[in-house]
């Protein structure tokens, strides 16, 4: 009597390697580091660039990458180049603002840089970005923000479904829930100031007038 044929061995399939994850409003929001990474996470916001007057007026565009933040020891504050309030990557926040590109000319837009080796110490993260001059025209401007995380793939996005009525708009909110980073598209749009959008996020800081 024969032998039984062999059983074939399945092909093995290809890994899918994700290059980049796009937030959507039907899957808003994806888990990124763990406690223990160390690595720093770049946050960036690019938008149309090289058109004078794109925001009304005969200015070149002024659009502003900030965040607010809130520490597991209570403290909480802003990012921002408002005020010269840069941060800083080593002491806390843990996050820093590398510049303020005031004509949009700048390829590398703005970014704003998190230090995850003190995951641990934060609460939570408000990336949002503001028309510090000009008429809002966020139709125009077709701004995203790229999240770069030190290990996966990138996080993407994009300032759609604009309101053009607005001055600030709440991108992405972080969260470090069980030492573990989730991000959630936010995509909010606030007819108002940095006051505003702490308002309707329940930040409770008090803001005065400042100038860059």
């Amino acid at each position: 009597m024969a032998p039984p044929a062999p059983t074939p061995t399945p092909a093995p399939q290809p890994r899918v390697q994700l290059s980049k994850i796009t937030l959507t409003r039907a899957a808003p929001t994806v888990s990124l580091a763990k406690g223990g990474d160390t690595g720093t996470m770049r946050v960036n916001l690019n938008w149309t660039r090289g058109r004078r007057g794109l925001f009304g007026g005969n200015g070149a565009i002024d659009l502003d990458l900030a965040c607010l933040y809130q520490l597991n020891d209570g403290s909480k504050g802003v990012v921002q180049a408002l005020g010269n309030a840069f941060g800083d990557l080593h002491y806390p926040p843990y996050i820093s603002l590398d510049g303020d590109d005031r004509s949009g000319l700048n390829a590398g837009g703005e970014n704003l840089h998190i230090n995850l080796a003190h995951l641990a110490d934060f609460k939570r993260i408000l990336i949002f970005a503001y028309i510090y001059d000009g008429t809002p025209n966020w139709s125009a401007a077709d701004g995203v923000v790229t999240l770069y995380p030190p290990h996966g793939p990138e996080v993407e996005v994009r300032l759609d479904s604009p309101d053009n009525r607005a001055r600030s708009c709440a991108i992405a909110l972080l969260k470090n829930e069980r030492n573990e980073l989730t991000v959630t598209r936010e995509v909010r749009y606030i007819n108002g100031t940095q006051s505003d959008i702490s308002k309707a996020y329940r930040w409770g800081l008090k803001w005065t007038a400042g100038r860059k």
